[in-house]
């Protein structure tokens, strides 16, 4: 080469940027470390009341400013422990979400402290067409004859007996696949003692409908029911508004009806001169001392 030197430095030059670029790329990933604690995870889909194993957990960095309450970093201290909810792959195993220590796996586990497990029969109708699923909340409406009621048309009533009752399993299942919603014949809900013996009362008198309403939803609603009258009044109504809306109001009008009257009148009467009578002949009679006039 005809000249060395410049050639020299133009490599000079390429390392030193290249050494720039590294260095800079270090610093930045330096100051962008954010530093993480191990957190134990579900390897895969668990469902509720399942005994863990380590095999179902592992072990994933968790940015140390997010840690979730009452997480674990040892999946071996996990070992014999029962969900109470449903785990998906990759969430958090905490406390919250796990029965107490010596808790047997199955149903039993899930089951509140204070709380009953009871199943009811629906069919694919009333029982949400197979989208009450394991970990939903629901109402129970009843469907009966209001014995309080005399005429027997109006006996027939629909009433929201009880509300915000969680769904432990559907048929004899427990786990929760939300791509794939079955028709059961039966559902098993969580309930305390004194809604159990409403239900009980509830399904030996009517009909059971569930109605699926959101987790985050816990406000109760009072209802006093809903007749086969109160039904068919209120879509009278709901068709005639529409109506009463577009016609405008109607105003009183005032007729003023002027009619001709003819009225006849009789001429009066002539009165006619009293006729006079007749001269009547006339002869004086006197006895004695008396006189006395006789007309003839």
């Amino acid at each position: 080469m005809k000249n060395p030197r410049a050639v020299l430095m133009i490599v000079v030059s390429i390392a030193v940027a290249i050494a720039a670029v590294l260095l800079a790329s270090q610093w930045v990933k330096d100051k962008t470390k954010v530093a993480t604690n191990q957190v134990v995870v579900a390897r895969s889909d668990i469902n509720l009341g399942t005994r863990l194993t380590p095999q179902m957990l592992k072990v994933a960095d968790w940015p140390s400013n997010s840690v979730p309450e009452g997480s674990a970093s040892d999946p071996e201290k996990l070992k014999d422990r029962v969900v109470k909810t449903s785990l998906l792959s990759g969430e958090p195993v905490l406390e919250s979400k796990l029965a107490p220590v010596g808790t047997t796996g199955g149903l039993s586990a899930v089951i509140g402290e204070g709380k009953r497990a009871m199943t009811v029969r629906v069919n694919d109708v009333v029982g949400v067409a197979g989208f009450a699923l394991p970990g939903n909340y629901v109402d129970i409406v009843v469907n009966t004859e209001d014995e309080s009621t005399k005429s027997d048309r109006n006996k027939s009533i629909s009433k929201i007996v009880l509300e915000h009752i969680l769904v432990l399993a559907v048929a004899q299942e427990s786990s929760r696949d939300e791509t794939k919603p079955k028709v059961v014949n039966a559902v098993t809900l969580e309930v305390t003692p004194e809604q159990a013996e409403k239900l009980d009362l509830a399904r030996s008198v009517g009909q059971l409908s569930l109605v699926l309403r959101n987790q985050m939803d816990t406000s109760a609603v009072t209802t006093t029911g809903t007749t086969k009258k109160d039904m068919l009044n209120r879509k009278e109504e709901l068709l005639a508004m529409p109506i009463a809306a577009t016609q405008p109001e109607a105003k009183a009008e005032v007729k003023t009806v002027v009619k001709k009257v003819y009225v006849t009148r009789k001429a009066p009467e002539k009165k006619q001169p009293a006729k006079e009578e007749a001269p009547k002949e006339q002869v004086e009679v006197i006895k004695g001392v008396e006189k006395s006039t006789q007309a003839f």
